[in-house]
């Protein structure tokens, strides 16, 4: 059963005070506020548009931006850097080298050196004799000798003096500076300087010997043929006091007597 048609509705006319109504309008209506063209079309609307950023209302200011450092700065720092190291490395390449060339020039200068330490140990022998002893070497660097010492504190001697007693001055720590006879006057002079008034050398001539001047110490012994070879200072700066098998015994009270 279907429904009931219904009456047309009939129009009623307001009441009186009523506010007019208004006329019904025929064709499409106007945009009203709030619709029109979707977002995206025609005019921008809040929030669409340009991206967040560009000053569109809801969306926050981009904040300044941090330059980089200037790259000047940087390369200054750099080579400050790179200076500071390779001075470094220099200092310490200096340092080396300067070790490195004494180390060679004293092995250089030292290079004559006779060690009887190692060569001939049993010459080395410190007893006391009442004799005179025989040498494997000449002059004597170190053996048996007699009980009193020569004086060795910077003294100079003008004639040769007993081997005997020269060894017991090695064996306290001197360093017995020998030379010919024939040597010039003038040479003698010089190593006499050399001597005078330091401790533990003595200077004497030594007629036979294999070289115009000798330097012994307890064991150790330096031919040279000329007085003005920087061996012998290198030679009296390794081995005075050094190579005493007596540490701290005296080089004065000794003999003074010579042959």
């Amino acid at each position: 059963m279907g429904n009931p048609e219904q009456p047309p509705q009939q129009y009623l006319a307001p009441p009186p005070g009523s506010p007019p109504v208004p006329p019904q309008m025929s064709g499409p209506l106007p945009p009203q506020p709030g619709y029109g063209n979707p977002p995206g079309y025609g005019a921008l609307q809040p929030g669409y548009g340009q991206p967040p950023g560009y000053g569109q209302p809801g969306y926050p200011q981009p904040g300044p931006v941090t330059p980089p450092p200037p790259a000047r700065r940087t390369g200054l720092i750099i080579g400050i850097v790179a200076g500071i190291v390779v001075l470094v490395l220099l200092v310490a390449c200096g340092v080396g080298g300067f070790i490195w060339y004494q180390q060679g020039k004293d092995e250089g200068t030292l290079a004559g050196v006779i060690d009887y330490r190692k060569t001939n140990p049993g010459a080395l022998a410190q007893d006391h004799v009442e004799v005179p002893s025989t040498y494997p070497m000449t002059p004597p660097a170190g053996g048996p000798h007699f009980s009193m010492w020569q004086n060795c504190n910077g003294d100079v001697y003008s004639a040769p003096i007993v081997d005997g007693n020269a060894v017991h001055s090695l064996e306290h720590g001197a360093v017995w500076i020998t030379y010919l006879p024939s040597l010039p006057a003038a040479d003698v002079e010089r190593l006499a300087k050399r001597v005078r008034g330091q401790s533990y050398l003595m200077l004497s001539p030594y007629p036979g010997q294999e070289s115009p001047i000798s330097l012994q110490a307890w064991g150790y012994q330096l031919r040279v043929n000329d007085v003005g070879d920087a061996a012998i200072d290198e030679f009296i700066r390794t081995y005075r006091e050094t190579a005493s098998m007596e540490p701290g015994a005296t080089c004065g009270g000794g003999v003074t007597t010579t042959q």
